[in-house]
């Protein structure tokens, strides 16, 4: 029901409908105190100012007001006086007053020193909130010195506040006298014809920082900002400085406002038009004056340079504005249904049309129209026809002015010719009712929207549908041209806003930006700015980003030109901690890939990968694991890739690599594909012992650690074969007698048992053999 803060920003109060008030520790987000003690509702808490009291303040429907001890956690003191509820407490400047207003319409100040009321100011109105006027604001000096002097008069030190109620006026008080000093002559707030009573006024009001003004909430959620100014007689008096719309209902149509387009007139669920600052998107001002439900608004700007606004209500009554006055300059009254459509004139000629749900068109003069009417005056129709079957839900005037099309809910759209309204052409085809109708600015064709879910283009002088075009899954609400009738956009009940392109037949673009039925479509003509609006009470304003994208896409083009440039030139530098972050810039993996490849066959790999590492931010490495894990899936890049990965955890921290966004995902791509290599490889290790194992049993790899017991052997025995030579000179000379051809025979013979003792040779050693034979016999 209510929160306040303490002035250290460390604790927030809070009171609520269970009777209680709690204190919270911001940071902490735990209770620090509970307070119990009101028999109602808590409607309003308030902190004293001062740190070293320690007090804090609650007010409930129960007529009282608590004080308590942050200290103690126990209440101080309990202040009665009040006969209903009290709704808003504030502390003087001094911080030695209590002041508290409720619904008995008074307003009590209470002295904390001994916790008695010392005055009692009627202010004849149930009040929801108070605010004590500084003496440094500008409220204060805008007050005047006399009445600062008839305050001191008084015996007792004035106080200004400001008290807001349900009147929805804003009044200043001194509780010196007790006496209003200001009081608003008329209320800013909006009151609808169904509210009742209790509805009606201001929720709340806060003195806003650094002399910004007066904040107020309205009931229906609009928030009123107000400035003090000093009037040239000395009197004080409050400028509407800005106006907050918090919800606007349901919005069923809008039109761009003024000369240069820069205000926005949007018909919302209510009585009233409020027409929106574009600059700021606060409420400029509202238009007030139908009993019921504005259904339609059109803007045009006069011969004589006046901005009009004309309004269509189910009060079965249309409205005309002067934008400029905000005063209501005349009404038309006399269709029996509500007014559904409307138009005005769009070559600033004195008329508009007007359609309505009892089937019927009128169009209605405003020639001869002062300017300083202070009275609406009753505008007359010129010409009627009964157009239709059923409800008439759209109509459009042809640039000209010669012609106007209306459409309805029985399927068709009329085209009829002013000013005599006397029937043209009648545009049929469509299966559904026809919501909007509107004509080309450069062709002799007209667009319609139909709930059927289409929209077709229409030539006017025969009534032959032209084209057709589908896309939209609910029905179309609303069709407008746009670039001098090359496309147009179009938005419906499914909360789409397409752009179509009428020469191919094609929907470019849809915009998905509303939650609920898009029932409003207003078109800048000059500022080719967009504005739609439906069920879902938000507004969205649309540009024409073409050009802006084109430029911005040749400049990432140039861009990308000039960073490759340099990409290539870092990589003839062999700079490539400067390569890797310009193809990351870039992104493009497979450049990246090329740099790791080249980067891991070099001496100091490492090295320079861990240099090139370092260079990188969070979201770089993010980038980087993601490459990594894509590198991973292909055998071909696998090696580069587990290379890489491996350089990267050794240099981050396991917490920094947690801290990554989105690592979880990454490790889980990472990890299936790892583990399928790391396999592979070791079945390959295993291969190859087998494989050692066969060539040594082969007797073409022979152990290391035989090698030169071997040697050994050969040797030893190459020496015992010289001395028994030696012993036996009958064999020797018995080996002299034989022929050089019996010796081959025999040397062939002792390498022939050679090899059967010690196996197959493999082909290594027999080209071996063989090239020696062939060097002894060249």
């Amino acid at each position: 029901m209510g929160m306040a803060c303490h002035p250290s920003g460390g604790l927030l109060a809070t009171a609520g409908a269970d009777r209680k008030v709690l204190v919270w520790d911001v940071d902490g987000g735990f209770c620090t105190h509970y307070f119990k003690g009101h028999k109602g509702v808590v409607s309003t808490v308030l902190f004293h100012p001062d740190p070293s009291k320690s007090l804090l303040f609650s007010g409930s429907d129960d007529t009282t007001v608590q004080v308590w001890n942050l200290i103690t956690k126990k209440s101080v003191a309990t202040l009665n006086g009040h006969h209903s509820t009290v709704t808003s407490v504030a502390l003087s400047e001094d911080g030695g007053t209590l002041l508290s207003a409720g619904r008995d319409k008074v307003v009590m100040l209470w002295d904390l020193h001994d916790y008695s009321c010392k005055k009692t100011v009627l202010t004849y109105e149930a009040l929801e909130a108070v605010c004590v006027i500084h003496s440094a604001t500008p409220f204060a000096s805008c007050l005047g010195p006399c009445n600062q002097q008839n305050g001191k008069k008084s015996g007792l030190q004035g106080i200004y506040f400001v008290t807001v109620g349900e009147r929805g006026i804003v009044r200043i008080w001194n509780s010196g006298r007790a006496v209003c000093l200001f009081e608003q002559q008329s209320s800013d707030v909006t009151v609808s014809s169904d509210m009742d009573d209790s509805k009606r006024g201001f929720a709340t009001a806060v003195m806003l920082p650094l002399d910004q003004g007066l904040l107020c909430v309205t009931v229906d959620q609009q928030l009123l900002v107000y400035s003090p100014i000093k009037l040239p007689e000395g009197i004080l008096d409050l400028v509407l400085s800005k106006r907050l719309v918090g919800y606007n209902e349901e919005i069923v149509d809008m039109k761009f406002l003024g000369a240069e387009e820069q205000f926005l007139a949007v018909a919302t669920n209510t009585e009233q038009v409020r027409v929106y600052d574009l600059a700021s998107m606060s409420c400029n001002y509202v238009l007030a004056g139908h009993t019921e439900t504005v259904l339609c608004v059109d803007t045009c700007v006069s011969s004589s340079g006046r901005t009009l606004i004309i309004t269509g209500s189910k009060d079965k009554s249309v409205r005309l504005w002067d934008s400029e006055s905000r005063r209501c300059l005349g009404v038309g009254v006399g269709h029996m249904g509500a007014v559904g459509a409307i138009a005005f004139s769009k070559k600033r000629q004195p008329f508009f049309v007007s359609g309505s749900s009892d089937r019927t068109l009128k169009m209605w003069s405003f020639d001869g129209l002062s300017d300083d009417v202070e009275q609406p005056i009753n505008l007359k129709a010129k010409a009627v026809v009964a157009a239709h079957d059923k409800d008439i839900n759209s109509l459009a005037i042809s640039p000209d002015d010669r012609l106007l099309c209306s459409g309805s809910q029985d399927r068709t759209a009329c085209v009829w010719e002013l000013p005599g309204l006397l029937s043209k052409v009648v545009l049929k085809g469509h299966k559904r009712g026809i919501w909007s109708v509107e004509f080309s600015p450069v062709d002799r064709c007209a667009i319609t929207a139909s709930g059927d879910k289409t929209i077709k283009i229409w030539a006017i002088s025969d009534g032959s549908c032209l084209k057709t075009f589908e896309g939209h899954t609910s029905s179309v609400l609303k069709a407008s041209f746009i670039t001098r009738g090359t496309q147009f956009v179009s938005c419906g009940a499914d909360g789409l806003l397409k752009l179509w392109t009428v020469k191919s037949n094609e929907c470019i673009a849809t915009y998905d930006q509303h939650e609920d039925k898009v029932w409003a479509l207003a078109v800048g003509k000059k500022t080719e700015m967009l504005a739609t609006g439906g069920g879902d009470a938000v507004v969205n304003l649309w540009y024409d980003s073409t050009a802006s994208d084109k430029e911005e896409a040749f400049q990432r083009e140039e861009e990308g030109v000039l960073k490759g440039q340099e990409l290539e030139n870092a990589i003839v530098d062999a700079d490539y901690t400067k390569a890797i972050q310009i193809a990351f810039q870039l992104r493009r993996p497979h450049k990246l890939f090329e740099l790791f490849a080249k980067l891991c066959r070099k001496r100091d790999a490492e090295n320079q990968i861990e240099r090139a590492l370092h260079s990188l931010s969070k979201e770089e490495l993010r980038s980087l694991l993601a490459y990594l894990r894509e590198w991973n899936t292909k055998p071909k890049l696998c090696h580069v890739a587990q290379f890489v990965l491996f350089r990267v955890f050794n240099m981050v921290t396991p917490t920094e690599i947690i801290e990554i966004k989105g690592i979880a995902e990454l490790l889980e791509g990472l990890l299936p594909y790892s583990q399928r290599h790391f396999s592979r490889v070791d079945r390959l290790v295993r291969s190859t012992y087998l494989l050692d194992y066969t060539l040594t049993g082969m007797s073409v790899i022979e152990p290391e650690a035989d090698t030169r017991k071997l040697e050994e052997s050969s040797s030893l025995q190459s020496t015992m074969k010289a001395g028994e030579l030696m012993l036996l000179p009958e064999n020797a000379d018995h080996d002299e007698q034989q022929p050089p051809e019996e010796g081959l025979k025999t040397k062939a013979a002792s390498k022939k048992r050679k090899s059967d003792k010690h196996g197959d040779k493999s082909h290594k050693k027999i080209k071996g053999v063989a090239y020696t034979c062939i060097a002894a016999v060249s």
